[in-house]
């Protein structure tokens, strides 16, 4: 059996491929632009850089694993819940397969990122990991003693279309969701999510890093941007506590390296905790936004 192992994670702007070893040794990583709403496309994007990555093996047929902005459905074998849209109603896994002829392995990336960082990263030694992805669109994964929890619905610590808690109708309202469905998690938690509070305050649309680089200049309008989304956060986080109670809550994405996060949310983790007390501690992702293509990778155990 090979040493080798293949990861890719399709994300909203970006495809990534990694090669690992045994050891969890990155061997080989590039990445390409997410190529949009071509779903042939998407297919030849991915087999070209398994090709990159065999090559560098210096091995061919090596396995596969790859996390998806979505899950795929046990009724059908079809992806479903993707951001990336031009995916739903798809027989990925079967088609991707094939394309490639060996078998696949794909799960949704958040449950990539709980593996890679339950199993060499910021949640090693936990337990029970919880993995957020604070990024173009706002998902979960859990992983228990390393391997990820799917559930018969394929949406097991699934977050980011839930209303987010303590939350007006009027605010819940404004901000309708890809989904079909207003107010989700998702459309103020990513980073995506983060901009439109900005934009929807100032008619202003602007990047994430320069929310947090005009507070960090002083502008009153950006300080209370931030200071509202640590306070959502924390209130998206506490409901998965009072549900669950991980051993450890991991952050990856974009706007998780937002480097207040860590210190504000904690602070106010005891307003929302049933309890009014928490000890959970929160990280970021130690792998940072290659955390989830390594845990597609380890889809495939040695």
């Amino acid at each position: 059996m090979t040493d080798f192992r293949i990861g890719i994670d399709l994300g909203g702007t970006k495809t990534e491929v990694i090669l690992l070893n045994g050891r969890s040794q990155e061997l080989f990583r590039t990445r390409i632009p997410t190529v949009r709403d071509d779903y042939d496309a998407t297919l030849r994007d991915i087999a070209g850089l398994v090709a990159q990555a065999e090559v560098a093996a210096g091995e061919t047929l090596l396995p596969v694993g790859i996390g998806i902005p979505g899950t795929i459905s046990r009724k059908t074998g079809w992806v479903k819940n993707a951001n990336s849209t031009w995916l739903n109603g798809k027989p990925f896994q079967k088609d991707l397969s094939a394309f490639l002829m060996r078998d696949v392995k794909v799960t949704n990336d958040a449950n990539c990122l709980a593996v890679s960082e339950a199993t060499d990263g910021a949640g090693r030694g936990y337990d029970l990991v919880f993995a957020g992805i604070l990024g173009t669109g706002c998902g979960a994964g859990v992983a228990y003693q390393g391997r990820p929890i799917v559930g018969p619905n394929g949406v097991a610590g699934e977050w980011g279309h839930n209303p987010l808690a303590w939350t007006s109708d009027a605010e819940l309202n404004a901000r309708p969701c890809y989904c079909g469905k207003a107010g989700c998690q998702e459309t103020f938690l990513s980073g995506t999510g983060l901009c439109l509070s900005y934009q929807l305050a100032t008619g202003e649309k602007i990047k994430g890093h320069e929310i947090v680089e005009r507070a960090q200049a002083g502008e009153a309008i950006a300080q209370k941007i931030l200071a509202d989304y640590f306070d959502q956060l924390a209130r998206g986080l506490a409901c998965i506590i009072n549900v669950m109670d991980p051993d450890v809550i991991v952050l990856g994405g974009g706007a998780s390296n937002i480097a207040a996060i860590y210190t504000e949310v904690h602070k106010l983790l005891p307003k929302y905790v049933f309890g009014r007390e928490c000890d959970t501690p929160i990280v970021p992702a130690v792998h940072g936004d290659s955390s989830g293509v390594r845990g597609a990778a380890w889809l495939n155990p040695l």
